[in-house]
Formats: C-alpha cells, sequence, structure tokens
C-alpha cells in the first residue's frame, strides 16, 4: 500500500466541523470564526437537517474537498424536489485531483436518491478553468438565469 492514496468520499461527521472551516478557507473565508453559541447552534441545525447533506472527500484521513447538496421540497414538477449545490472548494495543494468531482458525483446521487428532477449550482467564479470544471461535470449556463440580491 505504500505510496498508494486512500480516498473517501462520503457525507460529513459531526465531530468534522473544525476541519470543514478550515477547509473554507480555501474557498472565500479569510479565517476560521470563533467558537460561539451562534456557530454551534447553527452547525447542529445543519447536521441534524436530514434536507442539508455536507459532502467531504478525505485523502488519507484529511478532509481536502467539499461541498453542500440542500435538497429542497417543491410543489410543481410533479411535487418533485430539486437539489441546489453550494461551497464547492478543494484545499488549494489537492486541486486538479478529481476531488471536488467526487464531491459533486456524491451529491448527484443523494440528488436522485431524493428524486429530484434538476440540481442547480452559482458560482461567482469568473476564470476559464473554474466554469469549465462544472461544465465537464454535467452542469450548463444556458437553461437558465441566475439573479442575486446581496442582502
Amino acid at each position: 500500500m505504500r505510496g498508494e492514496t486512500a480516498k473517501l468520499t462520503r457525507e460529513i461527521r459531526e465531530n468534522e466541523l473544525n476541519a470543514l472551516l478550515e477547509l473554507y478557507t480555501h474557498l472565500h473565508e479569510h479565517g476560521v470564526p470563533k467558537y460561539s453559541e451562534h456557530l454551534q447552534k447553527t452547525w447542529k441545525s445543519i447536521y441534524n437537517d436530514e434536507n442539508h447533506h455536507i459532502i467531504v472527500c478525505e485523502i488519507n484521513g484529511k478532509i481536502v474537498s467539499s461541498c453542500v447538496c440542500v435538497i429542497i421540497p417543491n410543489l410543481t414538477r410533479n411535487i418533485r424536489p430539486y437539489a441546489f449545490i453550494e461551497n464547492v472548494v478543494t484545499h488549494r495543494d489537492y486541486r486538479g485531483k478529481g476531488y471536488a468531482t467526487h464531491c459533486l458525483d456524491f451529491a448527484r446521487e443523494i440528488a436522485i436518491k431524493n428524486n429530484c428532477y434538476k440540481m442547480m449550482l452559482l458560482t461567482g467564479a469568473k476564470e476559464e478553468n473554474t466554469l469549465n470544471f462544472y461544465k465537464s461535470a454535467g452542469y450548463n449556463s444556458a437553461d437558465k438565469t441566475a439573479f442575486i440580491q446581496w442582502l
């Protein structure tokens, strides 16, 4: 097994909040938030929500990539839910190795299992390689137009 990489894609465990917050510093966060009652309450709410899935890719015991998949109940499309993907991130030292693709594939499996009729992903990225990554993962930017209102 020398030199081999042990990869595992799965849902996050409750005790891995700190590892996730550290990974988010490779997304757009400027640091890990201080531990607070608000942080703990938010984490418990997310972790205990059956429609909220935080997917991680672990390499040799270290979380190196992640995405969030939220299943949103819906009254249209024959009462089928849809999935929303957010916070796709890979640690800088592990990019370009397919780990985020594994996370997105895992999210797709969750969406299919939940009978979702579509998956949506928004990105603020403008870099061509990032946009091409999402296209190669099966997403397109032709079917819908996204509008955002920051609060």
